[in-house]
C-alpha cells in the first residue's frame, strides 16, 4: 500500500499503479458527467509526457477529481491527507490508483522528497501550493512548491479551478455540480548560478507562480485570485516560458 512503502519501494511499485489507473481513470471520466459538469480550457499547455508538475486553486473535494477527469492522455498523481488513506472505498482507491499521503499542519519530509522522487519518474504531480483548501480565493503560496520544483527539473502548469465551490448545494438540490478548469502556459523556474536556493529567492519564486495561476483564472471568477488578486504587478523574471 502507498502510505506505507518507503519512497524506493513507492517509485518502483509506479507499473503496477499504472495498471489501475488505466482502469480507473477512463471510469472516472465515464461517471464524472453524471454529477458534475465540467468545462476545459487550454488542455494543449499540458505536457503529454515528461517532468510536469500541476498546480491548482484547491477551493473544494472535487478540485482533484474534475482535474484529473479533465486530462484524458496522463494520469495525475496527488499528494492526500493520511487520514484519508483509513476511509473505506475511497482509502482503498486512493491506494490502488497510487496516491500518496501528507501529514498536514506538520513538515512531513517524506512526502517532500516522494513528491520530487516522482517527479523524477516522469510522473504529472497534482499539487495545491496553497497547502490546504481555502473557500476566500488564493492565499500565499508555500515555498515547497518551488523547492520540489527546482530539485526535480519539472514544468509546471498553472490549473485553475472555479465555479465548484457550491457542489455540495446542487447534488442536494438534485442538480448537477459544475466545474470550469484552465490550463495555463507551462513553464519552468530559472534556477540561475549555484546548488542552493536563498529562501528568499524560492518565496519569489513562489510568488510569480501564483501570479500565473491567478492569470489563468478567468475575468468573471476573479474573486478567486485572492491573495494575488492584483494581476497587474505580476512580474515573471524568474520564470521561463515553454
Amino acid at each position: 500500500m502507498s502510505y506505507e512503502l518507503s519512497i524506493e519501494e513507492y517509485i518502483a511499485r509506479q507499473p503496477e499503479y499504472d495498471k489501475w489507473r488505466g482502469i480507473l481513470h477512463p471510469l472516472l471520466r465515464a461517471a464524472l458527467p453524471s454529477f458534475c459538469k465540467v468545462e476545459v480550457e487550454g488542455l494543449q499547455h499540458v505536457p503529454r509526457r515528461g517532468r510536469t508538475c500541476l498546480m491548482i486553486n484547491h477551493v473544494s473535494y472535487l478540485d482533484p477529481i474534475v482535474v484529473t477527469a479533465s486530462i484524458p492522455f496522463r494520469h495525475t498523481v496527488s499528494l492526500s491527507k493520511v487520514e484519508n488513506f483509513t476511509i473505506p472505498v475511497a482509502g482503498w482507491l486512493l491506494r490502488r490508483w497510487g496516491h500518496f499521503p501528507i501529514h498536514r499542519g506538520e513538515y512531513d519530509r517524506k512526502a517532500l522528497m516522494q513528491t520530487i522522487a516522482l517527479l523524477q519518474s516522469e510522473q504529472l504531480v497534482l499539487m495545491a501550493p496553497e497547502g490546504t483548501r481555502h473557500t476566500g480565493g488564493l492565499q500565499q503560496g508555500k515555498d515547497g512548491l518551488a523547492y520540489i520544483a527546482t530539485k526535480a527539473d519539472a514544468v509546471i502548469v498553472p490549473a485553475a479551478i472555479c465555479g465548484a465551490e457550491d457542489w455540495r448545494q446542487r447534488l442536494k438540490r438534485f442538480r448537477r455540480a459544475y466545474a470550469k478548469v484552465v490550463f495555463g502556459a507551462p513553464f519552468r523556474f530559472r534556477r540561475g548560478e549555484g546548488k542552493r536556493i536563498p529562501r528568499q529567492v524560492l518565496s519569489a519564486m513562489v510568488s510569480e507562480a501564483m501570479y500565473q495561476l491567478a492569470l489563468t483564472i478567468p475575468d468573471e471568477y476573479s474573486y478567486l485570485r485572492g491573495h494575488y488578486s492584483d494581476v497587474e504587478n505580476a512580474s515573471s523574471e524568474r520564470l521561463e516560458f515553454v
